[in-house]
């Protein structure tokens, strides 16, 4: 389906009957991210414009989500090094943070998008790699200009002031996983 023709029967009425929220998912169990792709599988489904940027994982690797995403017409952007949960250079990892955020910022402020997923972005306010009351300041200037425009953060340990701001917060608990069963990730179910 071209761009235009799933843009064609979008509801005239859909920004101004839409009230943004701000959503979290966090918590130490699986599907973070897989839940955050799956509400822009159905958005995008609704003709709403959406976009993924991912902090942590890495921009050389292709992930399945990538894959689907571009049949559905969704942007996703790879930004991260890789898993860094023991950094060798945190100088590296904090770089690579301020400048997956600054493409962050220019989505918000580009007013293009319904629906933006920082995916791992709560991992490195966890880390300490950005300042959580800069990136929830920006979060509140953008939602105030754009109350229509739903944004979704993810990632482990969410801090209770960002659970605070967040509209809707689900967290995911780990009750058991096959890791511990001596299986390991698998394509299709784990990227």
């Amino acid at each position: 389906m071209t761009k235009e023709k799933r843009y064609k029967w979008r509801r005239e009425d859909y920004r101004e009957k839409t009230h943004g929220l701000l959503m979290v998912n966090t918590g130490d169990g699986k599907g973070k991210t897989t839940c955050a792709l799956g509400l822009m599988m159905r958005a995008a489904g609704r003709g709403m414009r959406c976009c993924m940027i991912q902090f942590m994982k890495s921009k050389t690797d292709r992930y399945g989500e990538h894959e689907s995403a571009e049949l559905l017409g969704i942007e996703i952007h790879t930004m991260g090094d890789g898993f860094t949960w023991d950094t060798n250079d945190k100088t590296q990892d904090i770089k690579t943070s301020r400048k997956t955020w600054a493409l962050c910022v220019e989505k918000m402020r580009s007013e293009e998008y319904d629906l933006l997923v920082f995916d791992e972005l709560v991992y490195v306010l966890d880390y300490k790699f950005l300042d959580l009351n800069e990136i929830l300041g920006e979060i509140k200037i953008v939602r105030e200009k754009q109350p229509n425009l739903h944004i979704v953060l993810t990632g482990r340990n969410a801090p209770q002031a960002l659970i605070d701001a967040a509209d809707l917060v689900t967290e995911m608990k780990e009750v058991k996983h096959p890791f511990h069963a001596g299986i390991f990730a698998q394509q299709g179910i784990e990227f």
